[in-house]
C-alpha cells in the first residue's frame, strides 16, 4: 500500500483537477460557476478521463497510465479507476491496480463512505476494504497485513479523514472562497492501512504548459505528514517513497470555480524527473428521466 498510494495519489491529484475541463474547452457549457453546486441543485454529471506519466531511465521511456470514471448524483457519487505503470522507482512501480470508491455529495466536497483497491503486483495481490460508519470504520485485506503500523490509525483520524481518490477528487472540486489561499488543504488520506496529511504551500503564479491547458497556473509545492499507519520511525518523515524534495504542482483557476492541477513534476532518487498530466477527459451531464 506505500508505493500504491504514492502512485494512486499524484495520477488521480492529476486527473480529479480536469474535471472543469472537457476537450479544449476550459469549462462545459451550462455549467453553474460552482460545480458541486451545479450537482446539488439537480444536474448529475459524469467525469471520464486519463492520466499519463513519464520518465526516463538512460534511454528508455518509462510510463503509466491512469484511466478514472467518476459519477456524482445530488446526493451521492461512485468511482472508478484502474491504474497501470511499467517501473518508475518507487513512487511507479510495475503493478496493476483496481480502485472504486463511493460516497456522498455536498455542496462542500465529496465524503467518502466505501473504499475498496484491488492490487495485481504479482507477489500479494492484496484486496483492502474500507468503509467509513458514523462512528467508526471497517477494514479487511486480503491477505492480511502483517500489522497496522506503529501507531496505527485511530477512529476519530480515520473518521476525519478521505480515501485517496475521493479526497483528491474533492480537493480539485471544493469551492474557494474569495481571497483563501487557492493552493489549500490539507488533504487527509487513508488508505485501510497508512494515515498520510498533504500540506500545500502557495509559491505564486507561473507560466506552464500541459498538454491540455496553457497559461498563468498557482505553482503549489506538497510536503506530506505520514501520521499514522507506517513503520517504526517512519511518522513524522515528510517525503514520499524515493521522492527528493517537495513535489511541485501547478493549479489552473478555471471559468467555472474549479482549481485545476493541470501538471504535477517530481524529482526522484534514481531515475530523475517524473511528469504527470491530462491526456483525455470527457465532463459531461447525465441525461435523466
Amino acid at each position: 500500500m506505500r508505493k500504491s498510494i504514492a502512485m494512486t495519489s499524484l495520477a488521480a491529484l492529476v486527473a480529479a483537477g480536469f474535471a472543469g475541463l472537457s476537450g479544449a474547452d476550459t469549462a462545459s457549457p451550462g455549467l453553474s460557476p460552482a460545480i458541486l453546486a451545479n450537482i446539488e441543485a439537480g444536474q448529475p454529471m459524469r467525469m471520464e478521463y486519463q492520466i499519463k506519466a513519464s520518465a526516463w531511465l538512460l534511454f528508455l521511456p518509462i510510463t503509466g497510465k491512469a484511466n478514472f470514471a467518476v459519477d456524482m448524483n445530488q446526493d451521492t457519487y461512485s468511482i472508478k479507476s484502474k491504474v497501470k505503470t511499467t517501473g518508475l522507482a518507487d513512487i511507479l512501480v510495475n503493478y496493476d491496480l483496481d480502485v472504486a470508491a463511493s460516497g456522498y455529495t455536498t455542496p462542500d466536497g465529496l465524503n467518502t463512505y466505501a473504499y475498496v483497491s484491488q492490487n495485481k503486483d504479482g507477489k500479494k495481490n492484496r484486496r483492502v476494504d474500507v468503509k467509513l460508519l458514523k462512528d467508526e470504520f471497517q477494514m479487511t485485506a486480503t491477505p492480511k497485513f502483517g500489522n497496522l503500523g506503529d501507531p496505527a490509525a485511530t477512529t476519530e483520524q480515520v473518521l476525519d479523514a478521505k480515501d485517496p481518490v475521493t479526497a483528491l477528487i474533492s480537493f480539485a472540486l471544493e469551492p474557494r472562497e474569495a481571497g483563501a489561499d487557492p493552493c489549500g488543504g490539507p488533504l487527509k488520506i487513508f488508505d485501510g492501512r497508512q494515515l498520510t496529511h498533504l500540506h500545500l504551500t502557495n509559491e505564486g503564479k507561473k507560466n506552464v504548459k500541459s498538454e491540455a491547458w496553457s497559461g498563468e497556473a498557482w505553482e503549489c509545492h506538497i510536503t506530506m505528514d505520514k501520521v499514522a499507519g507506517y513503520k517504526p520511525g517512519e511518522v513524522n518523515k515528510d517525503t514520499l517513497t524515493g521522492i527528493e524534495g517537495p513535489l511541485r504542482m501547478w493549479l489552473a483557476p478555471l471559468p467555472n470555480g474549479a482549481s485545476v492541477p493541470v501538471r504535477i513534476e517530481a524529482d526522484t532518487e534514481d531515475i530523475g524527473k517524473v511528469t504527470l498530466q491530462a491526456a483525455k477527459l470527457t465532463f459531461t451531464p447525465i441525461e435523466t428521466d
